[in-house]
């Protein structure tokens, strides 16, 4: 029976992938900080017949992300969608900074050590890492600098593992429907969009994803010409702060 975990598992993206893979036939391994909502998703799941455990998780914490590998044990997929954000200011203060860099970039590295070993030993698995088009497109501070990094770190480990066995898959969201959106007008796609993202690299793991496709447009424009997107966002940081 393969084995999945899901970090940020109780809302949003992780809450979504987690009701889409909990078939009968797979155990998911829910990980989030909230432990009332975490335990909701994983007797969602239950209740349709799917097999999943839920571990209340703060994974800024590196005993707690050991801890969650050990209850784990042998995974064939790791989905690392947990994430904060903040201030796009410089200006933000260090608590702020030092919470987005351990979530968004030193936990998705420690739970790639922890269970790279064992996907090694099977000749075998999925690794999704859900980034952002921030980390394309320098615009939000330390989220944007935790998702460029993120995205660094991604295709490292693609190409460490090459051959190995084990898929490395980078996902980019745009501007999803969720509760890190919630203060945003307009509209937006919901989480189904990145979970159909992360079914295709289970599959068939893939470099990068970008969801909705035309963000990809926007990201080509701010490379050919970084004057037109310096322009667009010039004090709009400061502003914010």
């Amino acid at each position: 029976m393969p084995v999945v975990i899901i970090t940020g598992a109780s809302s949003g993206i992780g809450r979504a992938a987690a009701l889409r893979l909990g078939r009968p036939g797979t155990t998911l391994v829910l990980a989030a900080r909230r432990e009332a909502e975490l335990a909701k998703v994983a007797a969602e799941i239950e209740a349709a017949g799917g097999t999943a455990v839920a571990v209340p998780t703060d994974v800024a914490d590196p005993a707690q992300i050991t801890a969650l590998a050990d209850r784990a044990g042998r995974v064939d997929v790791l989905i690392n969608n947990a994430g904060v954000g903040g201030s796009p200011s410089v200006l933000t203060d260090d608590a702020t900074v030092t919470a987005m860099v351990d979530v968004n970039l030193l936990a998705p590295i420690r739970l790639m050590r922890a269970v790279i070993p064992g996907m090694r030993a099977a000749g075998s698995g999925s690794i999704i890492n859900i980034g952002s088009v921030a980390g394309e497109i320098g615009i939000s501070g330390t989220y944007s600098a935790t998702k460029f990094a993120l995205r660094g770190m991604n295709d490292s480990v693609r190409r460490e593992l090459a051959g190995t066995g084990i898929g490395v898959t980078l996902i980019e969201p745009g501007h999803i429907a969720t509760e890190l959106t919630a203060y945003r007008k307009g509209r937006m796609p919901g989480p189904e969009i990145v979970v159909d993202a992360i079914e295709k690299a289970i599959r068939r793991p893939r470099r990068r994803i970008v969801v909705p496709f035309r963000y990809r447009l926007a990201m080509a424009a701010a490379s050919a010409l970084p004057q037109v997107t310096d322009r667009s966002f010039a004090g709009k940081a400061a502003r914010k702060s």
